[in-house]
C-alpha cells in the first residue's frame, strides 16, 4: 500500500512580535493566531526583541528570528527568505515591509501578501506603504465590517472582514456583581495620545467628584493630563500606568463603566476585552465599532454632549448598568480567537492553492 505524499507546511513570515510582554495590538492580534495555528500545517516566522510569549516558543515548527539593535531590515530579510515564505502576513509599514513589496515587483518575489487593515482608510494617502498593501495584497481583510467598507471605498478593494477575538485567559466576566454600596467606577484603557482625548475622561472627573475615574496608559499626553487634573482639582482621578493584559483584566472587572472617547480607531481591541469582562461601555460612534451595541450594550455617541450624557445615565441607572453587562458578556462571545484562527487559516491555504494553480 503506498503511503500518501506528505504535504510541505505553509510558510508564513510576518513582521510581528512575539515578546511576551508586547501589548501593542496588532502584536497581540498576531501573537493570537499564531499560538493557535497547527503547526503540522504551517510554518510560522516571528521576531522576538525578547522573551516570547510562552505559547509560541513552545509552538513546534515556528522560528524566532532575533531583533538586533542595528540592521534589522536586511538581516530579517534574509534569514525570512531562507525559509522561502509562502506568505508575508500582517505587513506594517517600515523598510523590511517597503524591501519585500520591492522584490515582489522587481524580482518577481512570489512570496504572497495577506493583509489585515485594521483603520479606517478614508483618508489614507494614495502611494503609501498602506496603500501598497491594499492594492498588491493577494488578499485583504479588515477587523470590522466598517473598516472593510473605507477600504472598498478608497481603494475599491473588496476586504473581507475577519474580527479579533478576546482573550479569555484574561477578560471574563466577575464571578458576581460588585455591592452597589461600593463608591463607582469609571475606567479608560489606552494610549494617551491627541485622538483619544483622555482630557474629556478628566472633565467628567471633575462633573462627578464622587466618582473614582481610573485611566490605565502611557503616552505624550499624559502630562499635559496630569496638569488638567491638578487645575480642575480632580483628586477622584488614579493614573495607572501600563498594565498587562492580566492587571487590565482585572482593572475591568472591579470597574462599573468603562468610558472611551477617542475619536479615531478602527475596530478597537480595548471595547472587546471590556464586553468580555461584562463592563457596559460608552464611546463614539464614528467608527460603527461592534463590540458595543447601542443602548443594549452600552451607547455609541454621536458627539462630545451625548458622551457626557450617556456616562450620566449608566451612572444613575444601577439596573441598566447591570442589564448591560450582562448583556456585553454574552455579545462578546461573538469574537472568539479559535474562530478566526480557522478563518486566518482557511485564507492562507486558498491563496497559497490560488498561487500555484497560476
Amino acid at each position: 500500500m503506498k503511503s500518501k505524499p506528505q504535504i510541505r507546511p505553509i510558510t508564513i513570515f510576518t513582521p510581528s512580535f512575539a515578546d511576551e510582554d508586547d501589548t501593542n495590538a496588532q502584536n497581540l492580534t498576531v501573537k493570537e493566531i499564531v499560538a493557535r495555528l497547527p503547526s503540522d500545517r504551517f510554518q510560522v516566522i516571528m521576531i522576538a526583541a525578547g522573551k516570547p510569549d510562552p505559547r509560541i516558543a513552545a509552538r513546534p515548527n515556528t522560528k524566532l528570528l532575533p531583533y538586533y539593535k542595528h540592521g534589522n531590515t536586511a538581516q530579517l530579510l534574509m534569514r525570512s527568505l531562507a525559509f522561502r515564505p509562502d506568505i508575508y502576513f500582517y505587513p506594517r509599514f517600515g523598510l523590511l515591509d517597503q524591501a519585500v513589496f520591492g522584490l515582489r515587483k522587481n524580482f518577481r518575489l512570489r512570496t504572497n501578501v495577506v493583509t489585515h487593515i485594521v483603520s479606517i482608510m478614508s483618508n489614507a494617502p494614495d502611494k503609501s506603504l498602506l496603500a501598497r498593501s491594499i492594492t498588491e495584497g493577494n488578499a485583504v481583510f479588515a477587523n470590522s465590517t466598517y473598516v472593510a467598507k473605507t477600504v472598498q471605498q478608497r481603494f475599491g478593494v473588496t476586504a473581507g472582514t475577519i474580527y479579533n477575538g478576546i482573550d479569555r485567559r484574561f477578560f471574563f466576566p466577575a464571578e458576581k456583581p460588585l455591592n452597589d454600596a461600593h463608591p463607582l467606577t469609571v475606567l479608560y484603557a489606552g494610549s494617551f495620545r491627541p485622538w483619544k482625548r483622555v482630557e474629556l475622561v478628566i472633565e467628567q472627573a471633575a462633573r462627578w467628584p464622587d466618582v473614582q475615574f481610573r485611566l490605565a496608559g502611557r503616552g505624550e499626553k499624559e502630562e499635559g493630563c496630569r496638569a488638567l487634573c491638578r487645575n480642575l482639582n480632580c483628586g477622584n482621578v488614579s493614573f495607572l500606568g501600563h498594565l498587562t493584559q492580566a492587571q487590565l483584566g482585572d482593572e475591568m472587572r472591579e470597574a462599573d463603566i468603562f468610558l472611551f472617547p477617542s475619536s479615531i480607531e478602527g475596530h478597537p481591541q480595548v471595547l472587546g476585552q471590556a464586553a468580555g469582562c461584562g463592563l457596559p461601555a460608552v464611546a463614539m460612534s464614528l467608527y460603527h465599532p461592534e463590540y458595543v451595541v447601542h443602548k443594549q450594550t452600552g451607547f455609541l455617541a454621536e458627539s462630545d454632549a451625548e458622551l457626557g450624557e450617556y456616562l450620566k445615565l449608566l451612572l444613575h441607572d444601577s439596573q441598566m448598568r447591570q442589564s448591560m453587562a450582562s448583556a456585553a458578556s454574552k455579545l462578546s462571545q461573538k469574537f472568539d480567537w479559535d474562530r478566526a484562527t480557522e478563518q486566518w487559516g482557511q485564507v492562507f491555504q486558498e491563496v497559497v492553492a490560488q498561487r500555484q494553480q497560476n
